[in-house]
């Protein structure tokens, strides 16, 4: 069994470049992210020693056994929320422990469960602090308390809080812009089905009240309905008691959707600062359509030298990316590194580790950084829970 320490919550090391091979050559290199420094960290030492791999590689080393971790032992002197913000680097809003009790109220012995039978969701990633499950886990599945529960197609914006069926992997979590603040809205993904992230209310009891409005109109058995809408006037009854709408769409959503500057493959959209001057953001050279099928080409490649062709594109895009960059435009590239994110490919992974934890420091959006290097680390589509 081997053991490997979990990085400290401060390290700072992100934004690490992944060689590509190509004729001796590296990736093109971002501002800041030089590799040509004679101290390395044991990440870039790391990334260093893996090769490209391709599809069937990820398929074979998910098929294996898991490696075990061990975590970090918890502070004694937390309490549950301080305890949550370590684990997983974020806050949660009111509404997340209105509705742990919410929970209680349904099923004391097991609140996480209270949700399964009859609406098929059960409460997971953060809610496992509350629930007491990952006091005790010196050695874990995975290698960060912030991949509980983290999907394939989850960027470090979205936080899964709830999960449903394992047929499409269908789950819900907090979708926020900016580590520091909180979210704007939960949203909702399947991640079997595509890497689509749609928003469904502005706190989890609108969202799971929008799941049970579209579970009555999918079911034609009457015993079902019943079943279902029983739940409908506590959870109501709850929210109002909490002050919390049960809107689809709250008035933070709408604000923010002013603020999109790019929809993204995910379709949820990107929001960066921009200034006076509309300085922050200038679009990318190619359209969504046309980065797909660059994606794909290089995705599809038989063999290093096609594969080293097929990415010219790609590194021509990198280059005003650079630019923008030197002249403050931040989110071309945070765009470009979520499109490649969200492609899915881990063929793509060392070059999304070269644009968006860059992106995301230049945008002091640091901690989102770090959960996105620790994905990239264990990317996976099954088995995610670390306990």
């Amino acid at each position: 069994m081997i053991l490997e320490s979990q990085p400290d919550a401060d390290d700072g090391n992100i934004g690490v470049a992944k060689k590509r091979k190509a004729d001796g050559a590296d990736e093109p290199q971002l501002p800041g992210m030089s590799g040509d420094s004679d101290t390395k960290t044991s990440v870039e030492e790391k990334v260093e020693e893996k090769t490209e791999c391709n599809e069937e590689d990820i398929e074979k080393e998910s098929s294996q056994e898991c490696t075990d971790y061990a975590q970090p032992a918890t502070p004694s002197d937390l309490d549950p929320r301080e305890e949550i913000k370590w684990k997983f680097k974020m806050e949660m809003p009111e509404d997340f422990y209105d509705f742990w009790e919410f929970c209680q109220s349904l099923n004391k012995k097991n609140p996480k469960d209270a949700l399964k039978d009859t609406l098929g969701l059960q409460l997971v990633g953060p809610y496992d602090v509350l629930a007491g499950n990952l006091k005790k886990t010196p050695q874990s599945k995975r290698s960060s308390y912030c991949l509980h529960w983290r999907y394939y197609y989850d960027p470090p914006e979205f936080q899964t809080i709830v999960r449903g069926d394992d047929e499409t992997q269908h789950h819900l979590g907090y979708f926020r812009d900016e580590p520091k603040e909180l979210p704007v809205f939960v949203a909702a993904n399947s991640a079997k089905k595509s890497c689509s992230i749609s928003a469904q209310g502005g706190n989890i009891f609108a969202a799971v009240k929008l799941h049970m409005d579209k579970l009555c109109k999918a079911t034609k058995d009457k015993a079902e309905q019943s079943k279902i809408q029983s739940l409908q006037k506590p959870l109501t009854d709850w929210a109002k008691k909490c002050g919390h709408s049960l809107d689809s769409k709250s008035q933070a959503m709408k604000d923010r959707e002013k603020k999109v500057v790019a929809k993204t493959f995910h379709g949820t959209g990107i929001v960066v600062p921009i200034d006076a001057n509309e300085v922050g953001y200038r679009e990318l050279p190619e359209t969504d359509a046309n980065l797909k099928r660059i994606f794909k080409k290089i995705a599809d490649s038989k063999n290093e030298d096609e594969r080293n062709k097929n990415f010219e594109p790609l590194d021509e895009i990198i280059n005003f990316v650079q630019f923008a960059n030197d002249e403050c435009d931040y989110g071309e590239g945070y765009e470009l590194g979520i499109d490649l994110f969200m492609y899915g490919s881990p063929v793509l992974h060392g070059t999304i580790r070269n644009v968006l934890p860059l992106a995301y420091t230049l945008l002091r959006r640091e901690e989102f950084g770090k959960i996105l290097e620790s994905h990239l680390e264990d990317r996976r589509k099954d088995d995610l829970s670390v306990t």
